[in-house]
C-alpha cells in the first residue's frame, strides 16, 4: 500500500501544476469517445463542470486510508447518480483520464505510474458503481422553494421542501443542489441549515460574491422565488455529532459557515442533556450576522447554550473584535471538547491552527469549508 500510494503521489505531482491541460485533455478525450457524454455536462464547462475529475483525483489521494476511501468513494458514487453516470461511462472515463495523465506529464511518465493509476481507478469505479447500486433513494428529489429572505445584497436564506420520497439527512451535512430554470446541469453543494424532519423541509444559507451574477449561488440569492423547483442531490459529509460522545462542544462559523453549525444545534436541543455548547460566529460587519436573532432566540431556550459574535472590520461593534478565528483564541482551552468549524477556506484554515496550537487532537475536531484549504 505505502509503495502503491507513493507511486500516485510521485505521478500526480507531474501533472498538479498543469491541472488546466489536464482537464482540458480529459475532457476533450471523454467526448471525442462517447460523444452522447457531452449532455451530461453544463453547456459552459468554466471549471462548473469539472467535479467529476476533481473527484477522481481526490479519490486517489485517499487510498492510504482504506476506511475513509471506501466510505467516501460509496458516497461518492451515490453522489454522481444526479449526473446518470453509468458503469459504461466510468470505464469511458478511466481510458481518458490514463490518456490525459500520460499526455500532460510527458516524458517524466512511466509503466510504474501507468499501472498504478489504473489500478486505482478500477478501486475508484468499483466502490462508486457499489455505493450508486446499493443507494435505494432517487438520483436527486425535485424541491419546491417554500421561503426566501434576502439579508443585503448578496445573501440569501431559503427553505425548500423535497417532493415524492423523504430525503434523509443528519445535521451537519451538506447536499448538491441544481437551478434547472437557469443553469441545467450545474450543481453546487450546500450545507443543510437545519436538522432533519417529518416536512422534509430544508433550509439554505446562500452568498454569492458581490456582483456576480451567475452559476448556481447567483442564481438562488437574486432570482430564485417562492414556488420554484430545484433539484437536491443525496447528503453527504461527516461534520455530525459523535452519539456516543459526552465531551462539551465547540462551534466556529464564519458568514454562512453558520448553516451547518445551526444544525448542529438544532439536533442538540433535541438530544442534549449534559454537554455545554459554544458557538462562536464571525463576519466582517454586524449586517453579516444575518443569523444572530435566531442564535440568541436558542440561548433563551437552553441554558447550556453560548453564542459568542465578533466582527473584524467594525471598531465600533458591541461584541468581540478581530477574526473570529481570533477570538476562539481569547476563551478556553478547547482540548476537552468536539470542535465544529465551518467557513470560507481562510477562515477554517485558521481556525485549525489555532487549535492545533491549543493542543486539541485531531479527531476532536471536524470541519466544513467552501473553497479549498
Amino acid at each position: 500500500m505505502e509503495n502503491f500510494a507513493r507511486l500516485l503521489k510521485e505521478s500526480w505531482a507531474l501533472v498538479e501544476e498543469d491541472r488546466e491541460r489536464l482537464s482540458g485533455h480529459f475532457y476533450a478525450r471523454l467526448f471525442l469517445l462517447d460523444p452522447e457524454l457531452r449532455k451530461l455536462f453544463p453547456v459552459q464547462m468554466n471549471g462548473q463542470g469539472d467535479r467529476i475529475l476533481e473527484a477522481i483525483v481526490t479519490a486517489t489521494q485517499t487510498v492510504g486510508d482504506p476506511e475513509s476511501f471506501d466510505e467516501y468513494l460509496r458516497a461518492l458514487g451515490r453522489d454522481h447518480r444526479k449526473y446518470h453516470v453509468s458503469a459504461e461511462h466510468y470505464a469511458t472515463m478511466g481510458v481518458a483520464l490514463l490518456d490525459a495523465l500520460r499526455s500532460t506529464a510527458g516524458d517524466g511518465w512511466n509503466l510504474e505510474y501507468d499501472q498504478a493509476w489504473r489500478e486505482a481507478y478500477a478501486s475508484i469505479s468499483a466502490r462508486m458503481l457499489a455505493g450508486a447500486e446499493a443507494d435505494g433513494n432517487p438520483p436527486y428529489w425535485h424541491a419546491e422553494v417554500l421561503t426566501h429572505e434576502r439579508h443585503g445584497p448578496d445573501t440569501a436564506v431559503l427553505t425548500v421542501r423535497a417532493l415524492q420520497h423523504p430525503l434523509p439527512w443528519q445535521a451537519g451535512q451538506y447536499v448538491s443542489v441544481e437551478v434547472p430554470r437557469y443553469h441545467p446541469r450545474v450543481w453546487r453543494t450546500y450545507s443543510v441549515a437545519n436538522a432533519p424532519n417529518e416536512e422534509n423541509v430544508l433550509e439554505f444559507h446562500v452568498r454569492t460574491p458581490p456582483g456576480a451574477a451567475g452559476w448556481v449561488s447567483g442564481a438562488l440569492v437574486r432570482r430564485t422565488k417562492p414556488g420554484d423547483l430545484l433539484r437536491v442531490a443525496a447528503p453527504m459529509g461527516s461534520m455530525t455529532l459523535d452519539p456516543e460522545s459526552t465531551r462539551d462542544v465547540l462551534c466556529v462559523a464564519g458568514g454562512v459557515g453558520l448553516a451547518p453549525i445551526k444544525a448542529l444545534v438544532e439536533e442538540l436541543t433535541r438530544v442534549n442533556r449534559t454537554r455545554w455548547v459554544h458557538v462562536f460566529y464571525g463576519a466582517r460587519r454586524p449586517d453579516e450576522l444575518y443569523g444572530l436573532p435566531g442564535l440568541e432566540d436558542l440561548v433563551a431556550a437552553h441554558p447550556w447554550l453560548s453564542v459568542t459574535p465578533s466582527c473584524s472590520e467594525d471598531p465600533d461593534f458591541g461584541g468581540e473584535l478581530g477574526d473570529v478565528s481570533e477570538v476562539v483564541t481569547r476563551y478556553g482551552p478547547w482540548t476537552t471538547h468536539d470542535c465544529y468549524v465551518s467557513g470560507s477556506a481562510a477562515m477554517v484554515r485558521a481556525t485549525l491552527r489555532a487549535l492545533a496550537a491549543d493542543d486539541v487532537p485531531p479527531d476532536h475536531i471536524r470541519y466544513d469549508t467552501f473553497g479549498n484549504l
